[in-house]
């Protein structure tokens, strides 16, 4: 018998129009508090100890289950989502990379997303990666501009081809310490030079998260670095989930039965054997569908992102129901 549960991923979450980056890939709180009145509607939203429950046997998610993860670990969600949330009796999972709470470093993720939605030209942003890698080519041996081009540009599902070029070469398409210089000039350049404060407006404190805890929302694995975990050596996975789970524990977070959100949604099978044998429960990707926890493995379930569904009740038209009965 299957047990669907709709997943959904959220990131950013602010009022987005009067923000200091407007143009930031986000979703406007207003939509989002319209998206939750839709939820509640349409589903019952069950709690993170239910899904791993249901899972392991010992209990049934009711219909039409859905379940609310945030990524990252944000302020936003501290000063926008948690509040909402709490009103409304809602519970949501929280993902927050430990090294960004640790040392308030601000990961190379979001300052690509920062360093886009600071600029007007995207074309500009193009010709000051050029230009970087003209000065590094030959030590680094790398391949000429027009071939970069060629294999990263290509449009994505929420992207076009020229955002989405620089994503991928600014995230992997790079020797490993060309990109993290490459990625550290331009934030400088277009968006700040102290770091230490932007992480501090950008993420959650450790009393944050430990509130959100003590207050019955959930926190789960994020990872260390927010690395791409499928890329790494299996001593390097290690080091990653570790470091998470050791950062889990300071907060008060039991780490029996824990959850799993993958960066970026990379794994591989040698992650996976790692997370069952540190005692994770569940793993959540961002492969794009619903969950059934009666045929996925539940360290591979899928969510759906937040623009997959009606952001108000009112605009759940026929479109917006073909979209998802699609999904």
């Amino acid at each position: 018998m299957s047990q669907p549960l709709t997943i959904v991923m959220y990131h950013y979450v602010r009022p987005l129009r009067t923000s200091r980056y407007p143009a930031l890939k986000a979703l406007e709180l207003t939509d989002f508090e319209g998206q939750l009145d839709y939820l509640q509607r349409h589903y019952r939203v069950v709690r993170m100890e239910d899904v791993i429950a249901s899972v392991k046997g010992e209990a049934s998610l009711p219909e039409n289950a859905a379940l609310l993860t945030f990524d990252d670990g944000y302020r936003d969600h501290y000063e926008h989502v948690f509040p909402s949330l709490v009103e409304r009796g809602l519970q949501g999972s929280f993902f927050p990379p430990a090294c960004a709470v640790r040392e308030r470093r601000v990961l190379d993720v979001n300052k690509i997303h920062f360093v886009l939605a600071s600029i007007d030209e995207t074309s500009l942003l193009i010709d000051t990666v050029f230009r970087f890698l003209d000065t590094h080519r030959e030590q680094y041996g790398l391949d000429d501009n027009d071939a970069y081009y060629q294999r990263y540009c290509h449009e994505s599902r929420y992207d076009d081809p020229d955002v989405a070029f620089i994503k991928r070469l600014l995230q992997k398409g790079l020797p490993e310490t060309l990109r993290a210089e490459l990625v550290d000039e331009l934030f400088h350049r277009f968006v700040t030079e102290d770091e230490r404060a932007f992480a501090d407006e950008l993420y959650m404190s450790v009393n944050e998260l430990r509130e959100l805890h003590e207050s019955g929302m959930y926190l789960g694995s994020h990872g260390d670095r927010h690395e791409w975990l499928n890329t790494l050596s299996g001593e390097a996975q290690q080091r990653e989930i570790d470091a998470s789970l050791s950062f889990l524990a300071e907060l008060g977070v039991q780490t029996t039965d824990w959850v799993m959100c993958y960066p970026y949604g990379g794994y591989n099978p040698l992650l996976l054997e790692l997370l069952r044998l540190r005692g994770c429960t569940l793993g959540l990707t961002v492969n794009v569908d619903i969950a059934d926890l009666s045929e996925d493995d539940p360290l591979l379930l899928p969510r759906l992102d937040t623009n997959d569904l009606p952001m108000s009740c009112v605009s759940y038209d026929m479109a917006d129901r073909a979209k998802c009965d699609h999904l």
